[in-house]
């Protein structure tokens, strides 16, 4: 590595004043302004890389001018494309917090886009370390230069542009979470070169799959520029997920097709939006790729390592992400990062909203109300009127249903009630009865009583744990792939083998799994609140019984792709199959219903309820049947408008059980359009009369349509 120190630029020979009311690199006609936020550095300097002959060169020149803590200065002829990095000078004093270290080239927080990988060396801590992994001496400042061996920051011009916002209404939502690679990385639709990529999410299968779904939103796993934990990395494993960014503002470039990383993002975010889908990210602000005190130093630890992270003491940091840091994120500059973070994405890329990742370790008070943060997103105009939703816990703090308005929530009350349902009793040889899943199904207005239904994301699976597939194939947790000797996971699943555990050829228990998956998909589709598909649950994708499934070979050869629209066998088409339909049914029958919580009184014109719940013998329960702890079968009535509704009825008991129709009071004509233990595509609804008995199988969802007129 070469370079040449300046400490003057442009034509009269002078660093010019930036203006610093924009942090990161601000090109202009002729130049660019650079400002960075750190208040404990000494001195800033600006690096300019430029390849000659096959080198990086390095040129640095002094951000001389500072407004408050912030450094800035403009310099002349500086363009989009340029490489560049920061040197940030100060006290080298790990027991007080400060540890700062000009030898670190440090990327810019507000970068668009970063170039080159990291390589796994001693040089890029800035403590004293013996190997790639940051073991050593944490008290001694290293003097290798990590320039080479860390990305770049490319300056980038891509200014907010007209967005065409589709506002789906949260009752109308139905929500697909999926991994930018694995959508896509096995679909021979898609040329191979641009399979697994931004470009293939905008692809014409990709999309008409999302649609024949009836799916309204894509809810993509982080896309912030991440990195490899260097523990994992020496495993011979990589993050495949996502979690552990480097640059908020950044697309991960290896998600790219192209050189063109946010073109192409925003072109795939058009093509969606053109379809009626809107674009979520899952965004991570609670932590850093920089790990614990002992990790790399990249960026934020060389920049102002006091202020930007959490600490329990001087020398050692807050820890409620289980990666080694916490970011400082009630401070001021961090509120002012990460809202700059969110308005870039939904601005410039495009995007309708976000999931925060961990969201209860971005604020310090008792309540997400009191929240700096929050409270500067849900004010601010343009983020406040997107879809915002929280995964309401880390790893010290369990906080559902305490986000304000407009907030949504990860509900996992929901996930454990309709696996404790239909699997977990059944696994763990005891029962909890009807009246959780009871309340799960009616929207969960226990948790979200003021804020309605839709506060409530419903989910029985996503991208960490098990898949729909392996929930009811596999009993314990099979993450030796991580490397960490199965001990990560969680070890309560709430699944269910059906009493092998693994694949089987065993007819009987393949029907039994397939009803159970159909019935799991019914009543999470067919739930007041939110839904949630995972990836690949519609075409039964399994991770060979991973419920951790983070991180994948470095050569990528473990399979997480799933199989969007071809050589599907006989099992996946037909769980294919019985999705569509069920969403079809939500659309059509409780869209419009599902944006209040529903009030169970009895309406004098109608002489009926909007929801009810009923015995096996087609009268409503009683306070015995809600009390029975062995129940379990269920049967709830859903008002759709004033000449239908729907009445569901749940047997997830090992045997086949006679139901029985409410009477005449609520319908005139029932006609059954979903059957779990009936092949869906060649499935012919079975038309019934008020009060007759019903057989459902056993593991079997049914789902009836009442009418009002006769026939």
């Amino acid at each position: 590595m070469e370079f040449a120190r300046r400490t003057d630029a442009g034509k009269d020979g002078a660093v010019l004043p930036a203006d610093y009311r924009y942090l990161g690199a601000t090109p202009t006609d002729e130049g660019t302004n650079f400002a960075l936020w750190s208040e404990a550095a000494d001195a800033v300097e600006l690096c300019l890389f430029n390849e000659i002959n096959g080198h990086f060169v390095e040129t640095r020149f002094a951000l001389a001018h500072r407004t408050g803590p912030i450094w800035h200065g403009y310099l002349a002829g500086v363009r989009p494309g340029q490489r560049y990095g920061f040197r940030v000078y100060g006290p080298w004093q790990p027991e007080q917090g400060l540890r700062f270290n000009s030898a670190k080239l440090l990327l810019d927080p507000n970068s668009h886009l970063l170039d080159g990988p990291i390589q796994y060396l001693p040089e890029i801590y800035g403590h004293l370390s013996e190997d790639g992994l940051g073991d050593g001496d944490l008290t001694i400042r290293d003097s290798r230069d990590s320039a080479g061996k860390v990305p770049y920051s490319v300056v980038t011009h891509h200014l907010p542009r007209k967005i065409e916002r589709l506002n789906t209404p949260w009752a109308r939502t139905i929500i697909y979470e999926a991994h930018v690679q694995g959508i896509s990385a096995i679909n021979p639709e898609i040329d191979e070169n641009e399979r697994g990529t931004y470009r293939a999410l905008g692809h014409h299968s990709t999309i008409s799959r999302l649609k024949s779904l009836g799916i309204t939103a894509l809810e993509l796993l982080p896309i912030q520029h991440s990195m490899t934990e260097p523990a994992i990395w020496s495993r011979g494993r990589r993050n495949y997920w996502g979690y552990n960014p480097i640059a908020f503002s950044a697309p991960h470039r290896e998600y790219a097709a192209t050189d063109n990383p946010i073109s192409e993002l925003q072109w795939a975010v058009d093509q969606l939006h053109g379809a009626g889908i809107e674009v979520i990210l899952d965004v991570v602000y609670n932590h850093t790729g920089e790990g614990g005190v002992g990790g790399p130093t990249l960026s934020y630890r060389g920049i102002d390592n006091r202020a930007w992270y959490r600490h329990l003491s001087d020398s050692e940091y807050v820890d409620l992400t289980g990666c080694g840091n916490t970011l400082n994120a009630g401070q001021p500059h961090s509120v002012r990062q990460i809202v700059d973070s969110l308005r870039w994405w939904s601005e410039v890329i495009g995007v309708d909203g976000f999931r925060f990742d961990l969201a209860t370790a971005l604020y310090q008070n008792n309540s997400a109300s009191d929240s700096p943060l929050f409270t500067a997103i849900s004010a601010d105009p343009e983020l406040r009127d997107l879809k915002l939703i929280a995964e309401p816990w880390d790893l010290s703090r369990y906080s559902l249903g305490d986000f304000p308005y407009p907030w949504r929530e990860w509900n996992d009350h929901y996930r454990d009630a309709v696996r404790q349902f239909w699997l977990g009793d059944l696994a763990r040889g005891f029962g909890e009865g009807v009246g959780d899943i009871a309340s799960r199904i009616g929207g969960s207005s226990d948790i979200f009583y003021f804020r309605g239904p839709t506060s409530s994301i419903n989910f029985i699976t996503a991208h960490d744990g098990f898949t729909l597939n392996d929930l009811v194939t596999y009993q314990e947790k099979r993450n030796e792939q991580n490397g960490e000797d199965n001990r990560d996971g969680g070890s309560v699943n709430r699944s269910w083998n059906v009493g092998v555990e693994g694949p089987t050829e065993d007819p009987q228990i393949i029907a039994i799994r397939k009803s159970l998956k159909k019935s799991l998909l019914a009543t999470l589709l067919l739930s007041s609140g939110v839904p949630m598909l995972s990836m690949g649950d519609e075409v039964s994708r399994t991770q060979n019984g991973s419920n951790n499934a983070y991180s994948q070979p470095l050569n990528g050869t473990d399979d997480f792709g799933v199989n969007l629209s071809w050589n599907l066998n006989a099992e996946e088409q037909d769980i294919l199959d019985a999705t569509i339909s069920l969403s079809g049914i939500r659309s059509t029958y409780l869209a419009d219903v599902s944006s209040e919580f529903f009030s169970g009184a009895f309406d004098r014109g109608t002489l009926r309820k909007d929801i009810a719940w009923f015995s096996l013998g087609g009268r409503e329960m009683t306070d015995t049947h809600w009390h029975d702890g062995e129940k379990r079968t269920l049967t709830v009535f859903i008002e759709a408008d004033s000449n239908r509704g729907l009445v569901l009825m749940l047997n997830s008991s090992r045997d086949e059980i006679i139901f029985t129709l409410p009477d005449d009071k609520w319908g005139h004509t029932y006609r059954c359009i979903f059957d779990a233990s009936q092949e869906t595509a060649t499935y012919s609804p079975v038309i019934a009369h008020p009060s007759t008995k019903v057989k459902v199988a056993p593991h079997c969802a049914q789902v009836w349509l009442v009418s009002r007129t006769i026939s």
